[in-house]
């Protein structure tokens, strides 16, 4: 006893946790993390589909310039109708399609071509018009 018949009495200290985090905040982080992650990883999928696919129709354009100028350039110029063939740009092979028809001016020609993947046809990667001169050179 203390002095004056008072009974001295001592504060209990609540114990003390460790700071940290506790499993349910980690677990939940953990989710954010992933969800992001395969967010990021979707968007860069679909950019590489996208520049791959830009790539293809690229070249595809290229084969259908390629086949419009040796048109214009033929001596004698190409009759109407329709032609097909095979070319490879930059290592990829493509089809293409042309199709040479009349116009209202008979010096002239239109030649419309369809370049495509040789697997899938139906699907144009490319589409060109152009004119040419009907008159030989």
């Amino acid at each position: 006893m203390s002095a004056g018949g008072r009974r001295s009495t001592h504060l209990i200290r609540p114990r003390r946790i460790d700071p940290g985090f506790t499993l349910i905040e980690v677990l939940v982080a953990l989710a954010i993390v992933a969800v992001a992650l395969a967010a990021g990883m979707r968007a860069l999928a679909q950019s590489a589909d996208g520049a791959t696919s830009l790539k293809a129709r690229t070249l595809a354009l290229w084969v259908a310039q390629n086949e419009l100028a040796k048109a214009q350039l033929a001596d004698p110029p190409p009759s109407a109708g329709t032609t097909n063939g095979e070319a490879v740009q930059a290592g990829m092979r493509f089809s293409w399609r042309a199709t040479i028809s009349p116009t209202p001016n008979p010096a002239l020609r239109k030649v419309d071509i369809v370049v495509a993947e040789p697997g899938v046809p139906d699907y144009a990667l490319a589409r060109l018009a152009g004119y040419f001169s009907n008159a030989g050179r």
